[in-house]
């Protein structure tokens, strides 16, 4: 199971103009928060500081706003265990709890690399209607993706990201829009901050079932839990 970052620096590269630009000095806090320069916070123009407002990041969710049971998945795109867990609990969960009624669904990105945020950026390219289906790609084609940075080859990951983006139907324009939006990365980043910590999440995938967190765990223990909540 991937640990979130505790400790060392990190650099987050940001996609422009085919070449890849670093965030210098990015820092992981005792409480496991990431603070990067020019992310977690903005400078005003009388030289002070101000929160980035994550308002604008947009809930990715499906099932009925009104079912019974809440269930948030907290995950990372490089996380082997989140791809095990897309492509054999979360559909059986879909099928049985989303679609029928008695759950909604919603996924939150964890960030462990630059990968995973770069996959973050592309799966949220298209919008909520693409997102769980681009989502349901990234994860397919994880070991295809990730190949090229065990190389060392950031623009062959992002190259295998653009594949995973154009077979989902966006354009080049649309593609290279996200990847170089830093604006979006900060926010999502904050966002990504406030939620792990509001949550105590400290590994993925992580669940929280009506505001109790749960660890990765089979579709039938998950379905047990589920079941004792509807009274079934």
């Amino acid at each position: 199971m991937n640990k979130l970052l505790t400790s060392g620096a990190v650099a987050l590269a940001l996609i422009a103009g085919g070449a890849f630009y670093m965030t210098q000095g990015a820092t992981t806090n005792a409480n496991g928060t990431i603070t990067v320069p020019g992310a977690a916070v903005a400078q005003t123009q009388e030289g002070g500081e101000t929160e980035i407002d994550t308002s604008s990041v947009v809930e990715m969710t499906m099932g009925a706003e009104d079912a019974p049971i809440e269930v948030i998945e907290y995950a990372s795109y490089t996380c082997p265990h989140c791809a095990s867990a897309n492509a054999t609990l979360i559909p059986q969960l879909k099928k049985n709890y989303v679609d029928t009624g008695k759950v909604k669904f919603t996924y939150r990105e964890v960030y462990f690399d630059k990968y995973g945020m770069w996959a973050s950026l592309i799966a949220r390219c298209g919008g909520p209607e693409k997102f769980f289906g681009i989502s349901d790609m990234i994860y397919k084609a994880q070991d295809d993706f990730i190949a090229p940075a065990r190389e060392g080859d950031e623009a062959g990951v992002a190259d295998e990201l653009r594949k995973i983006g154009r077979m989902a139907g966006l354009d080049n324009d649309q593609l290279e829009a996200c990847l170089t939006d830093s604006t979006q990365l900060r926010t999502l980043l904050t966002w990504f901050q406030e939620n792990a910590t509001a949550d105590d999440i400290n590994s993925t995938p992580s669940f929280i079932i009506d505001g109790e967190k749960y660890s990765n765990m089979s579709y039938a223990d998950f379905s047990e839990i589920l079941d004792e909540k509807l009274g079934e």
